[in-house]
């Protein structure tokens, strides 16, 4: 009898699981939404959990499969997405309908508070709040007044290249570009010069690195934490140790101090909370809420930017057409403003601007945007035959700037590296997402684009940027990674420049005008 017994109730108990999953994956069926057939447990992203494509081209392919769909639906793992094609929807979901959808789906525990009490993991009206204080830091005055910061840490990094002489030497750009994105956030966030180049064990570059590289460890903590809360609170699995949390508490706390005794002020995003805090007196702008800022400014600036700087300088260096073009305008400018390029001069580069931004579109780091459902909205149907579908507080939409900055049907040559598409009026705004879409779009667009083209400037007019023996051309995107990357990393030859223009001369000889 026992035996029969427990045979019942482990088959009661296979049968209980088995409905259970089947009801889990046939969400997308039962509203006869346009879907990928997944595989129980692990959803549609079996190809990418087992490394066969990247997470990018994983989501892409699903997008393309439905050409005539608004929105097509796949499991991230057992979470039903909405992955929205249509961009009037996405504009809809995104801008006119942004009460509903005001909301990320957080990665990270909410018990950590430096990765939950950031810009991006906030919610709601704390969100708006924080929202409003922190936009200041990012206007068009506050970039002017860091461009200088911004030029001196690219001199540091273009004086180290150009020491190497004309013969040149192989770098591992992600490596070379993070010492450059480590400097700027380090100086234009926390007040703080460091010269990564001259002292390469500093403690800012060497926190950057071991603790917010997109290496393997990383994704897999951002995986535990995404789709495995209560497991990642149970073990105790921290994002980011209390050694980093309190690293930045120290460092913002430190200079608070300093500037409120010595009266120090700074173009800086710590100055502008200090100056919101003493403003606002009411305001729960304290010094965890500033730390959390400044981590995610850190966290966002030292990786995402000096991997899409990667990925620009790549591009560069592998398009000679490009290259000689953009050196051309950059030798101009250098000509009009006597060797020494203003903020106006540099931001009025037609043909720089074009080229950041297609190598942001062939290779948005953000790969895909997501939405939370916070309060019910009704999507249109899918396709013709369909019926719409009613979108209850804790769905996710999702929205794939990789797939559609890939879509021909928005960029012809989808694949080429082409900069000129921005020149010609070609590009739709609507389409065009490398830093998201509405009022929840990436706050340090303004920072991150000139901080890349301050470097790239700097690059081409003090040194020579050629392909090696170990440059991989084309890339190929590392199926390891969740956010875009290289497979085998970015390898460049890179020197001082051997060109003989008048211009190179004279930033070489520190002369102050040109004859």
């Amino acid at each position: 009898m026992e035996l029969s017994t427990l045979f019942l109730t482990i088959l009661t108990a296979g049968v209980c699981l088995y409905y259970f999953v089947v009801s889990k994956f046939s969400h997308f069926e039962r509203l006869k939404i346009p879907h990928v057939r997944p595989i129980p447990l692990l959803g549609n992203l079996t190809p990418f959990i087992f490394q066969r494509e990247s997470f990018a081209e994983l989501i892409c392919r699903i997008y393309n499969l439905f050409p005539e769909a608004k929105y097509v639906g796949f499991y991230d793992l057992a979470k039903p997405i909405y992955l929205v094609r249509d961009p009037e929807l996405i504009s809809t979901i995104a801008i006119k309908n942004f009460d509903n959808f005001c909301d990320h789906r957080n990665f990270v525990s909410d018990d950590e508070p430096m990765t939950s009490k950031n810009l991006f993991g906030l919610r709601g009206d704390h969100w708006r709040e924080m929202r409003k204080l922190l936009s200041p830091a990012f206007t068009s005055s506050k970039m002017k007044m860091m461009f200088g910061l911004m030029c001196e840490c690219a001199e540091n990094f273009t004086n180290s290249v150009a020491q190497t002489g004309k013969i040149g030497k192989t770098y591992d750009m992600k490596d070379t570009l993070s010492r450059y994105t480590n400097d700027v956030v380090a100086t234009c966030a926390f007040g703080i010069s460091v010269d990564s180049f001259k002292n390469p064990n500093n403690e800012f570059f060497l926190l950057g690195k071991n603790n917010f590289m997109f290496n393997w460890w990383l994704s897999f903590m951002f995986f535990m934490h995404g789709y495995f809360p209560l497991l990642t609170k149970y073990l105790k699995l921290r994002m980011f140790s209390a050694k980093v949390e309190s690293f930045f508490k120290d460092v913002v706390s430190s200079t608070i101090k300093i500037r409120d005794e010595q009266g120090i002020v700074r173009p800086d995003m710590i100055q502008l909370m200090m100056e919101t805090r003493n403003k606002n007196q009411e305001s729960k702008f304290n010094i965890e809420e500033m730390t959390a800022q400044a981590f995610i400014f850190f966290f966002g600036g030292f990786d995402s930017v000096s991997t899409a700087s990667s990925f620009l300088v790549h591009e560069v260096a592998t398009k000679l057409d490009v290259q000689n073009k953009l050196r051309n305008e950059i030798d101009q400018v250098l000509r009009e403003t006597n060797g020494k390029p203003t903020y106006e001069a540099i931001n009025g580069m037609k043909y720089l601007d074009a080229v950041v931004n297609e190598t942001l579109r062939l290779y948005p780091i953000a790969s895909f945007l997501n939405r939370l459902c916070v309060k019910e909205f009704e999507l249109p149907p899918a396709t013709l035959d369909g019926e719409s579908v009613t979108l209850k507080p804790g769905d996710v939409v999702w929205f794939s700037s990789y797939a559609l900055h890939h879509d021909p049907k928005y960029f012809s040559q989808p694949n080429k590296f082409d900069p000129d598409r921005f020149l010609n009026g070609d590009v739709n705004n609507s389409v065009y997402i490398p830093f998201g879409v509405g009022p929840r779009i990436c706050l340090g667009n303004r920072f991150a684009l000139l901080q890349m083209k301050i470097m790239l400037f700097y690059l081409l007019c003090r040194c020579d940027v050629e392909p090696d023996t170990k440059t991989r051309d084309p890339l190929t995107l590392d199926k390891k990674a969740q956010i875009i990357m290289a497979e085998g990393g970015f390898w460049l030859k890179l020197g001082a420049r051997k060109s003989k223009d008048p211009v190179t001369q004279y930033l070489s000889s520190g002369v102050e005008k040109i004859d």
